[in-house]
């Protein structure tokens, strides 16, 4: 039996606001090894019954399960409607699936002129400093039965919006952030369940958010301008046939909102004295006098629909203890540290207050630390209503917390009165780990929530203080272990698209991205900015590792298409700007915030411009795989060449005649292993010299960012999987471990954010929730469990496991494109049990390393001697050897 189990449509499960058609994917189990695809089937109609089908791609003779691009229709798609989507297969043993379960999407407004609605303001020029939000409402009139409506939202700032007094959608922090000089995201939702007959009424909150709020560490706000505004278009087919399309116009309404103060780092003031009960169901007409016409508003930037990865509150935690710190602050503590928000239900007289002020850690006499939120004041007061209980939590703000010091609550504090909502992009999760060391265990759960704290719409550097920004190098390094964690795609295209949009004319891209410290006049005189904000080896390298690495883990070649012009323009950039093939261009970051420089240092003592040269090799040889995979062979050839002379060249100018680096540092080590910049022959040296330099300090990591996320790797690839474990389950500061062992729940910016004596770094930067050196995620999988990619989208899969008895045991999988691959490995004595799960419709090498004998094997059949390998097709095995001495 074949069974169709998933199908994905642009990698996710119902895209909405799609302007052509998606690429189709799926999933399929069988009840035989060895299972493999030879023939599908996809239909497309305008409605689940199928009964106009609009698209039959007859049966195709073909393997391919993944990302499958439709063909033109005779019945070109709409605007704004839903559409239908369901596949069958054929087995290598001539069994036919049935069909699946049915797949659907919504298109967008597919072309510029179908946009009817306009930008309209509840704001004039006199309140481009007020924070209070605007309510807006218009109306329409709907006289026949409804088969179907979408909505297609965007502003200017931040909005919310409803229809009938019906919440439109679950996202949260809409629009997002993109290049708003360029461009806006619009958001598609279903409403067809929230009309009725008659009068119907769009309502709408709209907030600063980042257009118009404070953003970045420099502290401006009115980035963009100072005006919010919004924009709408209703479109309602009716079961006749016939369609009817509203959009925002200036007939609306507009009046001030209860939300008095909503600031992304601040936090958001609500008074509910000021709560208006008319504006969601009742038409504003003259006889409610406070209301005022809204405004229209030119905005030239380009609307484009936002598919999926929309922002919205997916886990809800309690109160895990309530305590009074020796300062006397009563203090909630949820137990986790993440990105998101309060609720807390409250009944109290009319202005009572509460204030509520988020914060990530407690100091070492256990008191509230607020230091390192730099000036965020991460603060929520509400004014009481009044009436019976009252449930409330932000709205237009969020904050990076664990703790929660209750500055003000009217009433005894109950802990079940108070929920975090945590908040992220939406992403399906896609894999899991776990083994016989808890504090492995916990670190991997820090990485997880450090990605499910920082991936907000935009990967960020931080969730709690006054930055939250997009900084390229911290996606850049982290990607692997996303990708991994996570189904990333529809958010990293996302912000792909606006990485190329804010990339300079010469290509160098910049170091934040949407590029919110360009052109401020404080540039000039920052101590470090002042030398630049693009083009950091590393960071600006983003621009071709990560889609790169995205068609690598989905096998979806339309990311390099879409990244192409702006991967070329960086590699361009880096050729421009290098002197005899060396690169130390602009400010350099180097292996940022690493322990081997002077105490409390930024910069590490890896020299920027052998980092910044690594780099350009490693990046222009990719771009030369890139060329290759398009078809455009004339210039992979040209950028290999160029790839190799400046391997070449960093050869030339970093090792000693006797195959020494010159450089005698960890990070140096690591990047040239990883990087393949070693000539060949020299590759056991610099390994071994690695392992001298850990041993040196300890047994103890001093890299930073650059270096930090390819140590384990670079000890593994040569030989030396025991010094990866040994580094991996090291407890003493630094590590990864001592963070661990000290109380964290994600992970810090700092090695060194707690010191030993219980001291904090600086807290002019010293996050307890900033991914980067959770990159390490990628060598628990691809190193523990051996579980990496041989060829695009996990199409063929390599097992290769590291085993060490220190953890016992380790288990977890990943689920690919095409399905579930799972490993599980337990040590007992000198013995291995092993069982390996792989997908349908896909093949794998299995290696294992250390075999003296095979004891079962499950018709596997290995070749070799002290290391076995293997092919094997789709199923489950188990395999039992005994290791050597």
């Amino acid at each position: 039996m074949v069974k169709i189990t998933a199908v994905q449509l642009n990698h996710l499960q119902e895209p909405m606001g799609v302007t052509e058609l998606p690429q189709v994917s799926w999933q399929f189990t069988a009840n035989h090894r060895d299972c493999m695809q030879t023939a599908y089937q996809i239909q497309l109609a305008v409605n689940k019954n199928f009964e106009e089908t609009i698209l039959d791609s007859g049966w195709q003779e073909s393997a391919q399960s993944q990302n499958i691009l439709l063909t033109s229709t005779t019945t070109p798609v709409q605007s704004s409607k839903r559409y239908f989507i369901r596949i069958r297969i054929i087995d290598d043993k001539g069994t036919t699936s049935r069909w699946s379960a049915t797949a659907s999407f919504v298109t967008g407004i597919l072309t510029k002129g179908e946009w009817l609605g306009q930008w309209v303001s509840g704001e004039t020029s006199a309140d481009e400093d007020d924070l209070t939000t605007k309510l807006l409402q218009g109306t329409m009139t709907i006289q026949r039965p409804v088969a179907e409506a979408y909505v297609h939202l965007s502003a200017m700032g931040m909005y919310q919006a409803y229809i009938n007094g019906h919440r439109v959608g679950n996202a949260e922090l809409t629009p997002g952030w993109t290049e708003y000089t360029q461009r806006f995201l619009y958001q598609t939702f279903d409403v067809t369940k929230s009309l009725k007959l008659g009068k119907n009424i769009l309502g709408a909150v709209i907030a600063p958010g980042w257009f118009k709020g404070r953003v970045g560490f420099l502290g401006h706000s009115k980035n963009y301008g100072g005006q919010t505004a919004f924009i709408a278009q209703l479109v309602v087919r009716f079961v006749d046939g016939s369609t009817k399309v509203w959009g925002s116009t200036k007939a609306m309404m507009a009046v001030n909102g209860p939300i008095t103060g909503a600031d992304l780092y601040d936090g958001e003031v609500y008074d509910a004295r000021l709560e208006r009960h008319e504006w969601l169901r009742q038409e504003i007409t003259d006889r409610y006098s406070d209301w005022h016409a809204v405004l229209p508003v030119v905005n030239d930037a380009e609307l484009v629909p936002q598919t999926g990865a929309l922002v919205m509150v997916h886990e809800r935690l309690q109160v895990q203890k309530v305590f009074v710190t020796p300062q006397g602050d009563t203090v909630l503590d949820f137990g986790q540290n993440f990105a998101g928000f309060v609720e807390f239900k409250v009944q109290a007289p009319t202005g009572s207050r509460v204030v509520l002020e988020c914060f990530e850690l407690l100091d070492s006499e256990g008191n509230v630390y607020q230091e390192n939120l730099r000036s965020a004041k991460a603060k929520i007061v509400y004014y009481c209503r009044g009436e019976e209980k009252e449930t409330y939590h932000p709205t237009f703000t969020y904050q990076g917390f664990r703790y929660v010091k209750v500055t003000e609550f009217p009433s005894a504090i109950d802990p079940e009165a108070f929920t975090a909502l945590v908040i992220h992009s939406d992403m399906s999760f896609t894999s899991d780990f776990k083994c016989g060391q808890p504090l492995v265990n916990q670190l991997h759960h820090n990485i997880a929530w450090g990605l499910k704290s920082n991936f907000v719409d935009i990967p960020t550097d931080c969730p709690q203080r006054d930055e939250r920004l997009g900084w390229t190098g911290d996606a850049q390094i982290f990607s692997s272990t996303a990708n991994y964690l996570a189904n990333g795609y529809a958010f990293f295209k996302k912000w792909l698209q606006d990485v190329s949009l804010a990339q300079r004319a010469d290509g160098g891209v910049p170091d934040v991205v949407p590029d919110i410290l360009s052109n401020q006049p404080e540039i000039q005189e920052d101590p470090l900015l002042q030398y630049g904000t693009d083009s950091a080896s590393g960071w600006a390298d983003v621009a071709v590792l990560l889609p790169w690495q995205l068609y690598q883990t989905y096998g979806d070649v339309q990311i390099l298409r879409h990244q192409f012009c702006s991967m070329k323009r960086w590699v361009d950039c880096m050729a421009k700007n290098a002197s005899h093939y060396l690169l130390d261009y602009k400010l350099q970051f180097g292996d940022w915030v690493a322990l081997d420089s002077e105490s409390d240092s930024y910069f590490g003592a890896t020299p920027t411009v052998l980092t910044s040269t690594a780099y350009f090799a490693h990046s222009t040889r990719i771009f030369s795989y890139v060329c290759r995979v398009l078809g455009k062979h004339a210039l992979a050839d040209e950028y290999a060449t160029l790839a190799q002379r400046v391997r070449d060249a960093y050869q030339k100018r970093f090792f000693e005649e006797d195959g020494r680096l010159s450089e005698q540092t960890q990070t140096a080590h690591i990047i040239t292993l990883v990087f393949d910049l070693v000539p060949k022959k020299w590759r056991a040296q610099i390994a071994n010299q690695l392992v001298t330099l850990l041993r040196a300090s300890g047994g103890h990591l001093l890299t930073g960012f650059l270096g930090t996320p390819y140590f384990c790797q670079a000890l593994s690839d040569n030989g030396l999987s025991s010094e990866a474990y040994s580094l991996l389950l090291q407890t003493s500061y630094p590590s990864w471990l001592y963070q661990v062992k000290a109380g964290a729940t994600t992970i810090w910016e700092h090695w060194d954010g707690i010191k030993q004596d219980g001291t904090f770094w600086s807290p002019e930067m010293n996050s307890f929730n900033h991914y980067a050196y959770g990159a390490v995620g990628s060598w628990l999988y691809a190193g523990v469990l051996g579980i990496t990619m041989q060829s695009p989208g996990y199409q063929h899969i390599l097992i290769h496991p590291r085993l060490d008895a220190r953890l016992g045991f380790a288990e977890g999988g990943y689920q690919s494109g095409y399905g579930r691959i799972c490993m599980r490995w337990e040590i007992s004595e000198h013995l291995v049990h092993m069982q390996i799960e792989i997908p349908a419709n896909t093949t794998a090498t299995v290696i294992l390393d250390d075999v003296a004998t095979i004891m079962e094997h499950d018709k596997i059949l290995f070749t070799g001697t002290r290391q076995k390998k293997a092919t094997i097709g789709s199923g489950t095995y188990t395999v039992t050897y005994r290791r050597r001495d």
